[in-house]
């Protein structure tokens, strides 16, 4: 019964570890699907996929994202004022807005429906 329950737990953890791994496969994608919403800043794009996920994002995935986003044309920056921090808020552009509905498209909606299923 002891080594049912060892290989259970190691089959559980595999499972885990996937589940990891298709999450980060997905994080840019998340990351354009909440641009699409609304605009954003950094942290709470941490926070609301944290609410998606279940699982953070961690600064060094969503900063550089964001900032490729920006250089290649995808999204913009407005910069607001909180007291004397600056704050950026990112928002796709025409292009950004373009290539999140041509990768939006290339999920049919059965496998879109797996997607959120797995993110919830």
């Amino acid at each position: 019964m002891e080594k049912n329950i060892t290989e259970f737990n190691i089959f559980i953890l595999k499972m885990i570890k996937i589940y990891g791994m298709l999450i980060r496969g997905l994080e840019p994608l998340v990351i354009l699907w909440l641009l699409a919403q609304t605009p954003h800043h950094g942290y709470g794009l941490i926070l609301e996929f944290k609410k998606l996920t279940g699982k953070k994002l961690k600064p060094s995935v969503i900063y550089p994202f964001l900032h490729r986003l920006e250089r290649e044309g995808f999204a913009f920056c407005k910069v607001s004022r909180k007291g004397r921090r600056k704050i950026k808020y990112y928002s796709l552009t025409n292009k950004g807005m373009r290539l999140f509905k041509r990768v939006r498209d290339k999920f049919n909606k059965s496998f879109r429906d797996v997607i959120l299923e797995l993110v919830r």
